[in-house]
């Protein structure tokens, strides 16, 4: 290739390999944009649900206040011990390196200590005994380029000990500053665990008052109905909001009928399509007790659509899989994903608990396609690790 052509050649390749940059940039800044979008559009959504449930029921509105500062707490409380477990770690680091140099120094002082003393015991007249003394000029280099060795090696040994000391001295800081650290991670977590409990008698006292309330008026079926009007009416509007921003996987969510995996190991509780309220409604999902705090998975790829409280469903995440089809966790513990967020199969998203006002822990777990429940029986047959 000629120099002109092969200029032209290379000045051509940055040209468009700055382009193509320059399109990837620009094709994040609108992935961002869009992703800022569906947050803003379902935060107004969620605004406005709240007014409407406040307006309807007071007792409601606090009983979310008061399962959401749980779910803080919990949240917070998960992340201390995550910080006093690295920190107890990092201190029993700096604990074992302190205890290694402490006896490397001992050695290297031992050391010093005798050659010091054979310097002593040696005398200071010995390199000028060597020197009148010896009549072999080659013996006489010999032990004259020992005894240089001997210095260097002595003066080696006094800036080791020394740096021993130096590095002896900052792991004796870490290991205070590490300590410390411990005692204010304590004195956070007691402060939070003082604040759980008493959001957790807090949510007692309202789901007594709330019980008592639905005996008295004898309108627990008006009530359910009401909460199902809501998730309705959610569904439609994100399903419009989910409009403009189209979700695509590289296989269909159809094609995986009967393969999908569940969310969590439990315990079946309610069935989909079981009577409920007397027999005047039907459950649109199934209900599978487990331990709280256990990890909550999504069966498939798709993207974070709701992740808040609603009213009966409690700490509720609904995820969109293309194709008009959602999956519904409810009764969570806590929230892991924000709203917006892409999951594949296996992401945790959330762990379970008993918001809602639910009186054990569980998982709710729903599969919609539009407006219409779909039983996630027959979508989802595999148990978790299998």
């Amino acid at each position: 290739m000629k120099p002109l052509k092969l200029i032209l050649f290379f000045a051509l390749s940055l040209a468009m390999s700055a382009e193509a940059q320059n399109s990837e940039g620009e094709l994040a800044k609108i992935k961002e944009q869009e992703l800022e979008e569906v947050r803003d559009r379902i935060s107004e959504l969620k605004r406005s649900m709240d007014d409407r449930a406040q307006a309807r029921d007071q007792v409601t509105a606090e009983l979310q206040d008061a399962e959401v500062a749980i779910s803080e707490k919990r949240i917070r409380l998960k992340e201390l011990e995550r910080e006093r477990a690295y920190s107890t770690k990092r201190r029993a680091e700096l604990d074992e390196q302190l205890a290694t140099r402490e006896a490397q120094l001992d050695e290297e002082s031992r050391e010093l200590a005798d050659q010091v003393r054979a310097a002593y015991m040696s005398g200071s007249q010995e390199r000028i005994k060597l020197l009148l003394n010896q009549r072999d000029p080659a013996t006489l280099g010999r032990l004259m380029a020992y005894y240089g060795y001997f210095n260097d090696y002595r003066a080696d040994n006094i800036e080791a000990v020394t740096s021993a000391i130096h590095e002896l001295v900052t792991l004796r800081s870490q290991v205070a500053a590490e300590e410390a650290r411990i005692a204010d991670l304590a004195k956070a977590r007691y402060a939070e665990l003082t604040e759980l409990n008493f959001a957790q008698e807090k949510r007692q006292q309202l789901l007594a008052t709330l019980q008592g309330k639905i005996a008295d008026e004898g309108r627990e079926v008006e009530r359910l109905a009401a909460q199902e009007k809501d998730l309705s009416r959610l569904i439609a509007e994100l399903t419009s909001i989910l409009s403009d921003y189209p979700i695509s996987a590289e296989e269909p969510f159809s094609e995986y009928k009967g393969r999908l995996t569940w969310p969590v190991v439990g315990t079946l509780v309610h069935d989909f399509g079981q009577p409920r309220a007397g027999g005047q409604l039907k459950w649109n999902a199934v209900v599978l007790a487990a331990p709280r705090g256990r990890e909550v998975r999504a069966v498939y790829h798709g993207r974070v659509v709701f992740a808040d409280w609603l009213a009966g469903l409690g700490l509720l995440v609904i995820v969109s899989h293309g194709e008009s089809y959602m999956t519904l966790y409810g009764y969570n513990e806590t929230i892991l994903k924000n709203n917006g967020d892409w999951v594949a199969p296996g992401d945790v998203i959330a762990t379970v608990g008993d918001s809602g006002g639910q009186t054990q822990s569980s998982l709710y777990f729903e599969l919609r396609r539009g407006a219409q429940p779909v039983n996630p029986r027959q979508w989802v047959t595999r148990r978790p690790g299998q």
